[in-house]
């Protein structure tokens, strides 16, 4: 069995023995990990692109501005967003996208950065990353404004109806830990819903850690556990969920996993 985590932050701050929790999703059957590089303000993006440089065959990096922190972009963090992303190693552009449960920063700002985003994905010919909440309409309405359709949904918590409106833009949807929550009913309809071979699993480490792990810090390792619950509702079994989600991530990241 091969998996691959969509989607994880891996932090020096969350993980100080970053190489014990590589080890660790290996002996759980990952292959690979897509590592998000986050700006956290200017000047600084974290240590995605280094970490993965450091671990190439099992890491492969991404760059974004969250709607988080779009109001603190300057131009120069967008000039080195664009270089950097150009780059062969990073394989998508984001995360980026709108939250509006937080409106940390304000909601036109996030639609003028998501957009500058989603015109670099285009221009760069590489996927987006998208971070959506509470925002389906506005964030489906720049993405089919801009003509975007290559991406995944990031963390998508949506119900069938919003899973419907993506997978028929073109996305993929990549289901964290929520999708394990007793809670989480809508989602776990909109899964059942949605084609196995537009979906991919992902942790979305260090948050979001899925039953049985709920509360605890999250790591790459336990996204055979969003995995496993995906074949629960599916109806099939775990090596076939693993297989389809790992050839859908290859395929949007251009992974090689030999």
């Amino acid at each position: 069995m091969r998996l691959v985590d969509a989607h994880c932050h891996l932090e020096v701050k969350d993980y100080p023995d970053v190489a014990a929790i590589l080890d660790g999703a290996r002996a759980a059957g990952l292959v690979h990990a897509i590592v998000v590089g986050q700006f956290h303000g200017p000047g600084d993006w974290g240590n995605a692109l280094e970490l993965a440089a450091a671990h190439p065959e099992f890491l492969s990096p991404t760059l974004g501005i969250h709607p988080h922190e779009a109001a603190r972009a300057t131009e120069a963090d967008f000039a080195t967003l664009e270089a950097t992303c150009a780059r062969p190693e990073v394989r998508a552009v984001g995360e980026a996208g709108l939250d509006y449960y937080y409106d940390h920063s304000p909601r036109d700002v996030q639609a003028t950065v998501f957009r500058r985003q989603c015109a670099l994905a285009r221009k760069l010919d590489k996927p987006l990353v998208v971070h959506v909440r509470d925002a389906h309409d506005d964030c489906e309405a720049v993405l089919r404004d801009v003509g975007l359709s290559r991406g995944v949904i990031h963390c998508f918590t949506g119900d069938t109806a919003a899973a419907r409106r993506y997978l028929d833009l073109g996305f993929f949807l990549s289901l964290s830990g929520v999708v394990t929550y007793k809670n989480a009913q809508a989602l776990q309809e909109a899964v059942r819903f949605a084609p196995l071979d537009r979906l991919m699993v992902e942790t979305d480490s260090p948050y979001l850690a899925p039953v049985p792990h709920r509360g605890k810090k999250n790591q790459p390792a336990h996204v055979l556990e969003t995995a496993r619950k995906v074949a629960e509702l599916k109806g099939v079994t775990l090596e076939e969920v693993a297989a389809t989600t790992t050839a859908n991530a290859s395929s949007l990241f251009a992974l090689n996993l030999g």
